[in-house]
């Protein structure tokens, strides 16, 4: 049986508030509107996988043909995940963090999929 280690004990996440594995800030804050869609999917797929502490031991292969991925994609997902602070990897474990504090940057992006641009248009009025 694998034993897994948290990676990261200072930002095992917590469910707050209602119950939810992905925060309300996600989206009122700008880290949906900040990811590629790639990136989208393999967070939802890794908050999916994880445990409570956010970790998931899914090998690249199966992640690639769940998720319908090419192995480029699949590293330029991890790796922007990673950079974005929203994941932690190291090698074979991953751990889903808690979201940083520091919110992402909220360039605009041409390549908004109609979901993130319907969000936009809905959180305007709020």
């Amino acid at each position: 049986m694998l034993k897994k280690k948290v990676l990261m004990p200072e930002r095992v996440r917590r469910i707050n508030g209602g119950f939810s594995f992905i925060p309300h800030r996600f989206l009122l804050e700008g880290f949906l509107a900040c990811l590629h869609q790639k990136e989208l999917l393999l967070y939802f797929f890794l908050v999916l996988a994880s445990d409570r502490n956010g970790l998931s031991f899914y090998s690249y292969d199966i992640i690639c043909t769940l998720l319908q991925l090419n192995l480029d994609e699949y590293i330029a997902a991890r790796d922007g995940l990673i950079e974005k602070d929203l994941i932690a990897f190291n090698g074979t474990l991953f751990q889903v963090l808690s979201l940083p504090r520091k919110q992402p940057d909220r360039q605009k992006r041409n390549d908004r999929s109609p979901f993130e641009q319907l969000i936009q248009q809905t959180m305007k009025g709020f």
